[in-house]
């Protein structure tokens, strides 16, 4: 089993937890190609500025097990970001929701901790555009634990 991190926009997340589906561009074919049933993907969503005085940090706000292969699918589900033009996300995996984390759990506290982040300072640019990257075991039960942990 392998375990994922996996970046989304807020609005997409909201759509991944109601339809319980995953889709990326075809240009991460290699990517999503090494998913496998039983593999789990947190997802993780950037930072949102909602007005000039609240801004959303980024965060995990879930985890997810992956039950099906990849599929191709053009039917247009996720809210596509302008720069990314006529995107429908085709390549796709069916989940099932193993946790939604209420409230998300706030990314950057988490950052000393993470494996998978070299560089501690720079961190935002560490997935070099990737949509999803595996992460150690460590890493995921660092991440399952914060959110189980009381936040204020």
């Amino acid at each position: 089993m392998t375990r994922w991190i996996g970046t989304s926009t807020r609005e997409n997340a909201d759509i991944v937890m109601k339809k319980e589906v995953w889709g990326v561009s075809k240009k991460d074919i290699n990517q999503i190609n090494r998913i496998r049933p039983g593999d789990t993907l947190l997802l993780y969503v950037g930072q949102k500025t909602i007005d000039r005085e609240t801004t959303l940090p980024p965060a995990i706000i879930g985890c997810f097990e992956i039950v099906s292969g990849v599929s191709h699918d053009t039917t247009p589900i996720f809210t596509v970001p302008r720069k990314l033009g006529n995107e429908v996300f085709p390549l796709r995996v069916r989940l099932k929701t193993v946790e939604v984390f209420e409230p998300p759990v706030e990314f950057e506290p988490l950052i000393p901790r993470m494996a998978f982040i070299a560089d501690k300072k720079q961190w935002s640019g560490q997935n070099g555009g990737q949509t999803m990257r595996a992460i150690t075991e460590e890493d995921h039960s660092y991440i399952m634990k914060a959110a189980r942990t009381p936040r204020d």
